[in-house]
């Protein structure tokens, strides 16, 4: 995740590459959903723990996204710094002194968190089982990561936030995976169905939002084309190949 970060840092994609990274991310989100978290949920048959869980999941990703529009309406409506002595104009001032960054995109910051701390769970689960199974679990999560890695990447730069910070959120947000494996492996393993269904349900509900409401938002931003809308299916099948060999 980290090197998907450091990569659109030092090489910043235009918008139709930008737009074809979100489309491709937001189908392998969505082939994660499809292929791992549905079956599971649909295998332990309890509606109302996925009732609730997925209620609580819609809710927290409304109000981290109601909270986050709000800071970013709060910050264009604040008062115009004033300008140093001797200085007319904005363009005047120095590059650092111009630029200030805006606020963190919280709603896509939380679902690219659930999705990882998910994934870590998926993985330590999967080592859990046995060695192949998790071998081959990681080897499909490390695209999926990569793709993550180079989205957020993307709309934290898009928001005008620096290259050192952008790669430190990046960097932080990849260390749930290993909190999500190490719960995984410990805690959940031994969890009962219904623990596990308002888990992976709460899951369901942040990732599906991530997609449709913060990936794919921004995608569209970019005027249309079959190759960007191709990038989404393109993602989704590959998840999809990889998730049938493990």
């Amino acid at each position: 995740m980290v090197v998907g970060a450091v990569v659109a840092v030092l090489r910043p994609p235009g918008a139709a590459i930008r737009s074809a990274i979100l489309h491709f991310a937001a189908g392998v989100v969505f082939s994660v959903v499809a292929v791992e978290l549905l079956p599971d949920i649909v295998a332990r048959h309890r509606p109302l723990e996925v009732g609730l869980g997925f209620a609580i999941g819609v809710g927290v990703m409304l109000v981290l996204r109601s909270l986050t529009r709000k800071a970013a309406e709060k910050e264009k409506a604040g008062p115009t710094p004033a300008l140093p002595p001797g200085v007319l104009w904005a363009s005047q001032t120095a590059p650092d002194e111009a630029v200030r960054p805006g606020a963190l995109p919280m709603g896509l910051l939380t679902g690219v968190g659930i999705d990882i701390l998910i994934d870590g769970l998926l993985l330590g689960i999967g080592f859990a089982a046995g060695a192949e199974e998790g071998m081959l679990l990681a080897i499909a999560l490390t695209i999926e990561v990569l793709s993550l890695g180079l989205a957020t990447a993307v709309e934290l730069r898009q928001d005008g936030q620096g290259k050192a910070r952008t790669v430190g959120i990046v960097a932080a947000l990849s260390a749930l995976l290993v909190v999500g494996a190490g719960v995984g492996i410990t805690v959940l393993k031994g969890a009962s169905d219904n623990v596990m269904e308002l888990v992976l349900s709460f899951g369901l509900a942040a990732l599906l939002f991530l997609v449709t409401e913060e990936l794919l938002t921004e995608a569209h931003e970019e005027p249309e084309s079959p190759w960007l809308t191709s990038a989404f299916f393109l993602g989704f099948l590959l998840f999809l190949l990889l998730g049938m060999l493990v």
